[in-house]
């Protein structure tokens, strides 16, 4: 049951920073703004390709998930 209850908070603590996130995310004036991403404009239409931005929230992720990993791992 311990197990369960740790998993729950862990789940817990990323859905607040998540939304924490989504929160101050249009005040980080880097992101959709950076190098690599693609804007296209026509009259009637506007194409947002954010390829850095992206890449960059895939690394961030990828660092973050394997810290947890390896602190979960040390625990069990």
């Amino acid at each position: 049951m311990t197990e369960i209850g740790r998993l729950l908070v862990i789940m817990g603590l990323i859905l607040v920073f998540v939304g924490l996130l989504l929160m101050l995310a249009p005040r980080i004036p880097l992101i959709g703004r950076l190098p690599g991403d693609i804007v296209i404009q026509t009259d009637r239409i506007t194409c947002f390709v954010p390829l850095a931005s992206m890449i960059l929230l895939s690394l961030l992720l990828t660092l973050i998930l394997n810290i947890i990993a390896r602190l979960l791992n040390r625990g069990g």
